[in-house]
């Protein structure tokens, strides 16, 4: 564990330490304007978020999780060099081969950082066997470590290495989160003998699509009685995953798993065809998800205004006096972000 909270830790330091002040960055000394540089960050944080689904699924499908993490480590934080310096006047911007340069920068952070992202949390909790006391008590354990590298990550970006960004130097700045990016994939590596290796086994949303699919060829059936005991209830012997309890919730599901005449069964007792039969822990597996569904469509607004915050404060913050006193210490516009962070942290304990 402490090898993959370690690159946990590096990496998050290198990607937030990118990212946190690329505002600034782009207007300030790219000199964008500022409808563009939010259309800019904005763009790249809905692409990087779809870019996680994209990641997760090659992961599950056809890399296992630490070719993924490899792959993609590797990749390079590019940035561009500086348009404008602080004593020039009237710049316009940068010429035709600085903004794609640019561009490729972002494009490469979305691969290498999206490619990492969903397989990190799902790598570490695969060093540990849940069906254990003693692996329960360790993945509760690296949970908490996540997170807190996560806010630690968050504290040390938005103070540290913004400030040196905007008081000391763009080059040293963005060199730094570089340099912790390449000490991430040096723990990485190190630790790389003693890691279990999870193999591939199909990404989840295939199960879903499958389920889904039977269910429409199947909609004609009729319901079945004690359905937890008529079912096809065949259950992988090398499955990683848990058995779920059975719930009357969404019952049109149920039918996937009749078994019909037409249905043909293995020998090992697995369905010979996936899109015509579906086993009754697919079907749980589905109806979790389905129950989350309100859930995560409430966020929706909320992750909206979230982002839409992030722009507004920093570009609030700029026009202010961000002096401390009478001295010319000046508190870097980026840094003005972290009191949201306190506040997740002052209140997750009162709402817990």
């Amino acid at each position: 564990m402490p090898f993959i909270i370690g690159n946990d830790t590096f990496k998050k330091l290198g990607a937030i330490g990118t990212l946190a002040n690329l505002l600034i960055y782009l207007t300030t000394v790219f000199n964008v304007k500022s409808i563009t540089a939010a259309t800019m960050i904005n763009v790249f944080n809905g692409t990087t978020n779809f870019g996680t689904l994209v990641g997760a699924f090659l992961c599950d499908t056809y890399f296992d999780r630490i070719a993924s993490n490899t792959t993609n480590s590797s990749y390079p934080r590019v940035t561009s060099s500086p348009v404008c310096s602080k004593r020039e006047w009237g710049c316009e911007g940068p010429i035709a081969g600085q903004l794609p340069f640019l561009l490729m920068g972002l494009g490469l952070m979305i691969v290498g950082d999206r490619g990492v992202w969903p397989c990190n949390l799902a790598f570490g909790v695969g060093q540990f066997n849940p069906k254990t006391e003693v692996g329960k008590r360790r993945i509760d354990s690296f949970f908490n470590w996540y997170f807190f590298t996560f806010t630690f990550a968050q504290m040390v970006s938005l103070t540290l290495i913004v400030y040196i960004q905007s008081n000391v130097s763009w080059a040293v700045g963005l060199g730094i989160p570089a340099t912790l990016m390449f000490i991430a994939c040096v723990v990485y590596f190190v630790g790389s003998k003693i890691y279990v290796k999870v193999q591939a086994t199909g990404s989840p949303m295939t199960s879903v699509a499958q389920v889904i699919v039977v269910a429409i060829k199947k909609r004609k059936l009729k319901p079945v009685e004690q359905s937890w005991l008529s079912l096809f209830r065949y259950f992988p012997s090398k499955s990683i995953n848990s058995k779920l309890s059975y719930t009357d919730h969404f019952r049109f599901l149920d039918k996937v798993a009749i078994v019909t005449p037409q249905d043909e069964i293995k020998g090992d007792g697995s369905p010979a065809d996936t899109w015509r039969l579906c086993n009754l822990q697919q079907v749980k597996e589905l109806k979790c998800l389905f129950r989350v569904v309100p859930i995560w469509v409430s966020q929706i607004m909320y992750c909206v205004t979230l982002v839409q915050l992030h722009n507004y404060a920093v570009f609030q913050v700029v026009q202010s006096d961000r002096r401390l006193g009478n001295n010319n210490f000046k508190i870097p516009a980026a840094s003005y972000v972290i009191f949201m962070m306190l506040s997740l942290t002052i209140f997750m304990p009162v709402y817990d």
